[in-house]
């Protein structure tokens, strides 16, 4: 069996959606699709979700949401009439909305916004499975709350139960045909509607391959494959073949450092599973795409990926004979703890440590009570943040054992006047990561990508 996700682009209009229903068709595995809200269906186009928030927003503000509603309810009816579907499912969508409003006298705004951006997967589910069942292909819409999809965490930013795994499991094992399911989204023990981080319809798609032992969990985007490099950063990569293979390992380190084709969340689902992951495109279904699995022939002296990620910053902190001082690193993690603030990296001198953490964690009230502590716990000799720091990481399973990869960069990025402020490799030598300012990770990026693969 085959759990494939389709992303809003795949679904952004009649044609699109028709485009799944023969993708689905002509595989008998394909048992489990889950759906996202519909996409742009052209340049400077609105997003459906993007419509939900802006719905939710005039509705907490008071204003009159008439205009705003209508619009979101256009963008299925159109759907709806070229797919032949009648105003019954229009209409269902219509009253949903409705409904969904009338919860913000009683909900507070994070709740209420979760539950308004879930409406845009939730009714695309149902309009899907209708265009199925129009099609003559027997389908069903699930709801994640029937089937036991049980989160935990805040809003707009929850992660499984791990309970849900059984709950699901059992839940499909009762299902004939295909299933259309909504991603994005599930439910409290409290029974309120929770969202992941924006993407998640990837989780969920991962949740449901991992839950139901899937042979595959298909990714359906608008690339035929993962290109080695973001092409808005190398344009001239979309003339190359992109990647066939990689293993779990490599996806990992790329997506967190920000490749656009998943976020690093949506990998973890499957990856624990050993579900392997194929990215395909809804527009050239007969591409084979990317194979993410457990493992694949390396070629040593090679690397798969240069991935790029900004909005980082840096905490310095020095202090003379600090490798002498016993728990002074586990110190500056705790200070970091209470104030709630994960870390990223943390490379060290003998008497330097810097932390790399997100900068959205890190405001500038924030900031200044972190430092504050600092002094106060550490007493260092110095200490400052420096913020605008963007991470790249070089990926590669043929690194491992491999001299001169890092002297390779290191060349490439000197070569084209970009000085490093840190560098750190995990132990695995699948990666490197490498800080830089800002201002220079386009140029770095179009470095390091002559230096590996031209």
């Amino acid at each position: 069996m085959k759990v494939c996700k389709f992303g809003g682009s795949s679904l952004a209009d009649a044609a699109q959606v028709r485009k799944v229903i023969d993708i689905v068709q002509a595989d008998p595995t394909r048992r489990i699709v889950v759906v996202s809200a519909p996409g742009k269906r052209y340049d400077g186009d609105t997003k459906v979700t993007d419509l939900l928030i802006s719905l939710a927003n005039s509705a907490a503000a008071g204003e009159d949401t008439t205009r705003a509603l209508a619009e979101v309810v256009e963008r299925y009816a159109s759907m709806a009439q070229a797919l032949g579907l009648g105003d019954g499912i229009t209409r269902e969508i219509h009253e949903d909305l409705k409904g969904r409003l009338l919860k913000r006298a009683e909900l507070e705004w994070p709740a209420f916004l979760d539950l308004m951006k879930a409406a845009g997967e939730d009714n695309n589910a149902k309009l899907v499975a209708a265009a199925f069942d129009a099609a003559g292909i027997k389908a069903r819409y699930a709801s994640p709350k029937d089937t036991g999809m049980v989160l935990k965490g805040d809003f707009g930013d929850a992660q499984l139960d791990p309970d849900s795994y059984a709950r699901l499991s059992r839940a499909f094992s009762r299902f004939d045909g295909i299933v259309i399911y909504p991603g994005f989204f599930g439910y409290t023990r409290e029974g309120d509607v929770v969202t992941f981080p924006r993407g998640g319809s990837d989780i969920t798609g991962s949740i449901l391959a991992a839950a139901v032992c899937a042979d595959v969990y298909e990714n359906f985007t608008d690339v035929d494959s993962v290109f080695p490099v973001d092409p808005r950063i190398v344009p001239e990569v979309k003339k190359a073949e992109g990647i066939p293979a990689m293993t779990y390992r490599e996806m990992r380190e790329l997506a967190y450092a920000g490749f656009g084709v998943f976020n690093d969340d949506a990998v973890i689902p499957a990856v624990r599973a050993r579900i392997p992951i194929n990215i395909r495109n809804t527009n050239h279904p007969s591409e084979p795409g990317t194979m993410i699995q457990q493992s694949r022939r390396v070629v040593p002296g090679t690397v798969v990926g240069v991935a790029s990620a900004d909005g980082f910053c840096n905490i310095v902190v020095e202090k003379y004979l600090m490798n002498r001082q016993i728990g002074f690193g586990r110190r500056l993690l705790q200070i970091l703890e209470e104030e709630r603030i994960s870390y990223e990296h943390m490379p060290s001198g003998v008497d330097s440590q810097c932390v790399v953490v997100k900068e959205q964690y890190l405001s500038r009230e924030r900031e200044a009570r972190v430092v504050s502590r600092i002094k106060e716990v550490l007493a260092p000799d110095y200490v400052a943040v420096e913020r605008d720091i963007t991470i790249i990481m070089v990926v590669g399973e043929g690194m491992c054992y491999t001299p001169g990869m890092f002297a390779k960069a290191c060349l490439a990025l000197a070569s084209a006047g970009i000085s490093m402020s840190m560098v750190n490799q995990g132990s695995s030598e699948v990666s490197f990561m490498i800080a830089i300012r800002a201002k220079d990770r386009d140029e770095a990026v179009r470095a390091l990508y002559k230096a590996f693969f031209s």
